[in-house]
């Protein structure tokens, strides 16, 4: 897409990533505006039928129907991508609209998908309930095992799935490494990134084929709106996907888009703020002899490979008290700052007992097999005063106790 300012792709990607937060996509009307327009509009008008023709079979450019496209959108779509380093986006309407469409739109029946156990209980939903519905066969594979990858590969293998950092266990998949046995075997990667965001983590740069957000965690980051994007190649996100997502339609507002986009322009801030929070608190938690799990600490058993492919360790952390379900219940009552949500990402910090609500889906066997436990709880840092998140946490832990 080329702005009204005169600023094209093969320019904007130049820019370092702090800039194409700012201004990466821009498109500008005739009236000048600073900030991105709005386009409230279901559809588009021609000054002559030749020219909706020449739109809808592709020789002119121009929007038709904002189901397929919109300019407020496109703007997201054209941001989201600089971020990543991927040739193109696709958003959606939730995060799970894009997890969704990476997957029933990249397989058929008869083909057969590998993912890693640790992940989103919804995404977990769609390998272990959904594709075999359609004939697509699934295998889930520990995660952290190379050889669990290569061992689950079949012929028909088209597809592998992960989640790293994991959600809610922070499990480390070696992205690089698995992506290399999927191209080996004939297939791609697809990776949900969500945890780590493009500040923290880039996936297509590791070897990923696709890259996948539910935007409403870091990247809108205030709690106000539900949305995702697809990101990769041109023929994998315009060719392959964009039929399915076209003719399904599951369509990211303009309104939510123009959300998206002032909160693209605080990313980087608001990712490295939390990320020292939940640094502090894990630290602070550590040192009060709580079982807690972040990438940044010492004792965290894949340290080395979090380094190697995440910029930071993140802004979420996991604490697993030995009392169970009623210690956690207790933990999290008596939290005075922080929130009992099934958020993350937000500008406030929020607490996840994930047995109880994110994961209660699926059954115990599959939530203990992926890490989960009754006294697991999920930490997601916000931007409150460091010093009064670690004494509300720290008190939370006495009460539990």
């Amino acid at each position: 897409m080329k702005a009204r300012t005169g600023r094209d792709r093969s320019r904007t990607r130049k820019w370092r990533r702090a800039t194409q937060a700012v201004r990466g996509g821009s498109l500008r009307s005739d009236l000048g505006e600073t900030s991105e327009a709005l386009f409230l509009t279901s559809g588009f008008a021609y000054e002559a039928a030749a020219e909706a023709e020449a739109r809808f079979d592709g020789t002119a450019a121009g929007f038709t129907y904002s189901r397929q496209a919109n300019p407020t959108v496109a703007m997201f779509e054209e941001r989201m991508a600089l971020l990543e380093g991927a040739a193109a986006a696709a958003a959606t309407a939730s995060g799970m609209a894009a997890m969704t469409a990476a997957l029933l739109g990249l397989v058929r029946a008869g083909d057969h998908v590998v993912g890693a156990r640790a992940l989103f209980g919804s995404c977990r939903w769609l390998l272990d309930e959904l594709l075999p519905r359609y004939g697509i066969a699934t295998t889930i594979v520990d995660g952290t095992s190379l050889d669990a990858w290569r061992a689950a590969v079949r012929p028909e293998t088209t597809l592998f799935f992960l989640e790293s950092p994991a959600n809610p266990t922070l499990e480390i998949v070696d992205i690089a490494a698995v992506a290399g046995i999927a191209h080996a075997a004939g297939a791609r990667l697809v990776v949900d990134n969500v945890f780590a965001t493009p500040v923290l983590q880039r996936p297509l740069a590791l070897g990923a084929d696709v890259v996948c957000y539910s935007a409403t965690k870091h990247i809108d980051g205030q709690g106000r709106t539900l949305a995702g994007v697809v990101l990769g190649s041109e023929e994998i996100v315009l060719e392959e996907l964009g039929p399915f997502l076209r003719h399904t339609g599951p369509v990211l507002s303009p309104f939510d888009a123009w959300l998206l986009l002032k909160s693209l322009e605080t990313l980087d801030l608001r990712v490295h703020a939390m990320c020292d929070r939940a640094e502090a608190l894990a630290r602070a938690l550590a040192d009060a002899g709580a079982r807690v799990r972040h990438p940044a600490l010492p004792d965290f058993p894949q340290r080395a490979l979090a380094a190697r492919q995440m910029d930071r360790g993140g802004t979420v952390l996991t604490l697993d008290l030995a009392g169970g379900r009623d210690a956690a219940f207790r933990f999290l009552d008596a939290l005075e700052i922080i929130d009992i949500s099934n958020n993350l990402g937000d500008a406030r910090s929020l607490a996840t007992h994930p047995w109880s609500t994110t994961h209660k889906a699926l059954d115990e066997a599959t939530r203990r097999e992926m890490g989960i436990t009754p006294g697991l709880v999920r930490l997601s840092a916000g931007l409150e005063d460091v010093d009064d998140l670690v004494a509300d946490v720290l008190g939370a832990l006495e009460a539990a106790a």
